[in-house]
């Protein structure tokens, strides 16, 4: 029987999603890497399969959950669900329509859920589940549809850590501050270099720094954590100035 631990991560083609992958394959788990965009997903799982990672692709959207269903359906089990797809996009709160509102909560919020309650299903004692919310959930402007998916995603980790605890089943959040992604490099060059300059140490985060975060909670090490969210921002979260 193969005893090989095996991860499933949404939103895998870019960003913070396929540098989770990549570092749950380093882990030592086999990664199933899911994503509606085929071709983009098994263009970013080719460098990984070359270096001998056991990668593979299950084209998926999360907001689907025939498709969650059967990408799940396909291997023996789920000993970890990283819940990392999910959108951005800004708008001032009196200009907010409710479509880009309810779009938001759908793939942020209800792409979140389906995965992670799909793969609760599947697990055993000791599974793992890491949602991906943002340190936007504390506030800001411009986004306030955001800001409250990011929130819900916070407020259902904590909620599903409550129900499958007497399961063993160890549910966390991880909340990046501003990270160097695609989406994030979508916006014009001058913009990007404001946001960085806000931060405290200057620079956005690294995809990686985030992974480096889920990986740890991942691990069978950290059984005793459960319903917690860690902030990968820099400090920024803290608030304050410093002198």
């Amino acid at each position: 029987m193969n005893k090989t631990p095996i991860a499933f991560v949404t939103g895998a083609a870019q960003g913070i999603g396929l540098a989770i992958a990549k570092r749950l394959a380093h882990d030592g788990f086999h990664v199933v890497a899911m994503d509606r965009q085929a071709d983009v997903l098994h263009a970013a799982l080719q460098p990984l399969t070359q270096q001998g990672l056991v990668v593979s692709a299950a084209v998926a959207d999360v907001c689907d959950r025939d498709s969650v269903h059967q990408a799940m359906q396909t291997h023996p089990r789920v000993d970890v669900m990283v819940c990392a797809a999910g959108i951005y996009n800004d708008a001032r709160f009196l200009d907010l329509t409710e479509l880009a509102f309810t779009q938001m909560l759908q793939v942020n919020v209800v792409g979140t859920f389906i995965p992670a309650q799909e793969a609760a299903r599947r697990m055993v004692a000791g599974g793992r589940i890491v949602t991906i919310s943002s340190r936007g959930a504390l506030g800001g402007t411009r986004f306030a549809h955001y800001v409250a998916s990011k929130s819900a995603v916070i407020g259902l980790t904590r909620a599903m850590a409550m129900e499958l605890r007497d399961k063993e089943i160890a549910v966390n959040s991880v909340a990046p501050g501003f990270t160097d992604t695609p989406m994030t490099r979508s916006a014009p060059p001058e913009m990007f270099a404001q946001w960085e300059a806000l931060e405290p140490r200057g620079k956005a985060a690294s995809p990686d720094e985030i992974a480096h975060a889920v990986s740890f909670l991942a691990s069978p090490q950290t059984h005793f954590i459960t319903g917690q969210t860690l902030f990968v921002d820099g400090g920024k979260s803290l608030g304050g100035l410093s002198i």
